[in-house]
C-alpha cells in the first residue's frame, strides 16, 4: 500500500513539473498574424511564386532588346596546295600555316505582329495576378489565426467556467453528504450531486483536450515550439470596435483579391489572343554585321560591315495558326465564366457573413438576459430547496442551466468578433483592419 502511494506521488509530481517547464506566451490578436505572416510556408510560398512571375516578365521584356552576338576562330592549318587554274601555270601562293576569323552580328526585332508587346502585357498581367494572389493567401492566413485564436478563447473561457462550476459541486457534495449522514436527506439525493460532479469533470477533460488541441494548431502555424502554451489577450475581444461592418456586397466586388486575379487572367488571355493573332504577320529585324579575316600570305580582310532587312514570313502558318487562336479565344472564354461564377458566389458569401455577424450580435444580447435569468432561477430554487420546497432535480437542473449560460455568455463576444473577421475577410478588407505599424 505504501508503495503505491510512494508511486503515485512520484507521477503526480513529475506531472506537476511537466506542466511548469512548459512555456506560456501572451499574444494579442494582431501579433499573432503578424508572426503568421512572417513565418507562414504558406505566404513564403505565395512570395517566391510573385518573385517567379517578376522574372518570367523581365525574361519577356528582354525580348524587345537586340541580339548582338559574337564569334572567332584561331586556326592552325597544315602545309596545303593552292591551285589557281585560271591564273596560269606560272601563278603560285605561299602556303598558309595559319587563320583567324572574327564576327560580330546584330539583329533587332522590328515587328512581328504585336507579339512582343502582347507577350509583355500577358506576363505583366500574370505578375500582378500572382501578387493579388499572394494578398489573398495572407488573409487566409490571417482568418485561420483569428478562427484558432477565438476557438482557443472560448475553450479558456469553458474550461474556467467549468472549474469554477467544479468547486460549487463538490462543496455540494460535501453538504449532502453530512445531510444524507444525518439522515436529512435521502442517499439518492447525495448520489445525484456526486453524478453531477462526474459530468462536469468529463467537460473539464473535454475542454482541456480541446484547449491542447487548438493551442497546437495555432503554435505549428505560428512556428512556435509545441510545448509554447499561448494565453490570449482579452483585449482583443472586449476594445474592438466592430462599427462600419460592411452591409453590401459591394465593397467585396471591389476589393476582393482572388476576383481580382481572376480578372487580370482575364486581361492575360486576351493578351495571347493577340500573341496568337501574331502568326498571320510576317517579322520583320533589322540586321547588321561586322567581319574580319585573316589568312596568312593569302588574303586579310577588314572592317568589312554589313547591314541590311530581315523579313520572314511562315505562309503554311496562316493555315495552321487558326487553330491556335481559337484555342487561345477558347481559354479567354473560360476565364470570363470563371469571372461570373467567382462573382456570385462571392455575393453569397457576403450575405451569409452579414447574416451570421447579426445572428452572432443577437444572441449575445438573449446570452446576457439568458444568464441574469439563469442566476434568478439558480437562485430561486435554491433556497426552496433549502426550505424543502423543491428537490435535488430541480436544484441541479438549475445548476447545469446557470452554467450554460456563463458558457454561452462568456464566448458570445468572441463569436462576434469572429464573425466580425469573417465578414471583413469576404468583404477583402481583413489585412487592412491590421495596423501592423502599431503592434
Amino acid at each position: 500500500m505504501k508503495i503505491s502511494q510512494l508511486m503515485l506521488f512520484g507521477v503526480f509530481f513529475i506531472g506537476i513539473s511537466s506542466i511548469e517547464a512548459q512555456e506560456k506566451t501572451s499574444l494579442t490578436l494582431g501579433e499573432a498574424v503578424k508572426m503568421a505572416w512572417e513565418k507562414s510556408d504558406e505566404v513564403t510560398l505565395a512570395n517566391t511564386k510573385v518573385n517567379t512571375k517578376k522574372y518570367e516578365l523581365q525574361t519577356v521584356k528582354n525580348n524587345q532588346y537586340p541580339d548582338l552576338k559574337i564569334s572567332g576562330q584561331y586556326q592552325r592549318l597544315t602545309k596545303a596546295s593552292i591551285d589557281l587554274p585560271n591564273q596560269g601555270q606560272s601563278a603560285s601562293l605561299a602556303s598558309p600555316d595559319r587563320a583567324m576569323l572574327g564576327m560580330a552580328n546584330l539583329s533587332l526585332p522590328i515587328f512581328a505582329g504585336f507579339k512582343i508587346q502582347s507577350s509583355i502585357d500577358a506576363y505583366d498581367s500574370m505578375y500582378e495576378a500572382e501578387t493579388a494572389n499572394a494578398a489573398k493567401t495572407k488573409e487566409d492566413i490571417a482568418l485561420r489565426v483569428i478562427v484558432y485564436y477565438t476557438a482557443l478563447y472560448k475553450a479558456q473561457k469553458t474550461l474556467d467556467a467549468l472549474n469554477e462550476n467544479q468547486k460549487s459541486a463538490k462543496q455540494r457534495v460535501t453538504d449532502f453528504t453530512e445531510l444524507e449522514k444525518n439522515g436529512i436527506i435521502p442517499r439518492n439525493d447525495l448520489l445525484k450531486a456526486q453524478l453531477l460532479v462526474s459530468k462536469t469533470q468529463l467537460s473539464i477533460d473535454e475542454a482541456n483536450n480541446n484547449i491542447n488541441n487548438i493551442n497546437f494548431y495555432l503554435t505549428t502555424l505560428l512556428k512556435l515550439d509545441s510545448t509554447v502554451k499561448i494565453q490570449v489577450n482579452e483585449d482583443d475581444f472586449f476594445n474592438l470596435k466592430t462599427t462600419g461592418a460592411p452591409s453590401t456586397d459591394a465593397m467585396a466586388l471591389e476589393n476582393r483579391k482572388d476576383l481580382e486575379a481572376i480578372r487580370l487572367q482575364q486581361k492575360a488571355s486576351e493578351a495571347n489572343v493577340k500573341i496568337a493573332k501574331a502568326g498571320y504577320y510576317p517579322t520583320l529585324s533589322l540586321l547588321g554585321g561586322y567581319t574580319a579575316l585573316d589568312l596568312k600570305d593569302i588574303v586579310t580582310v577588314k572592317y568589312a560591315m554589313n547591314f541590311g532587312l530581315g523579313l520572314s514570313y511562315d505562309l503554311s502558318g496562316i493555315l495552321k495558326n487558326s487553330a491556335h487562336v481559337k484555342e487561345a479565344e477558347s481559354k479567354a472564354l473560360e476565364v470570363k465564366n470563371t469571372e461570373a461564377i467567382m462573382t456570385d458566389r462571392i455575393k453569397v458569401e457576403v450575405q451569409k457573413s452579414i447574416e451570421d455577424y447579426d445572428l452572432a450580435i443577437n444572441q449575445s444580447v438573449v446570452y446576457e438576459e439568458a444568464l441574469q435569468q439563469a442566476a434568478e432561477n439558480y437562485r430561486l430554487v435554491k433556497d426552496k430547496f433549502d426550505n424543502g420546497l423543491a428537490d435535488t432535480n430541480d436544484l441541479v437542473e438549475a445548476d447545469v442551466e446557470q452554467l450554460s449560460a456563463k458558457i454561452n455568455t462568456a464566448v458570445a463576444k468572441a463569436t462576434i468578433i469572429q464573425k466580425y473577421y469573417e465578414l471583413l475577410s469576404v468583404s477583402g478588407q481583413l489585412s487592412q483592419s491590421f495596423n501592423l505599424s502599431k503592434i
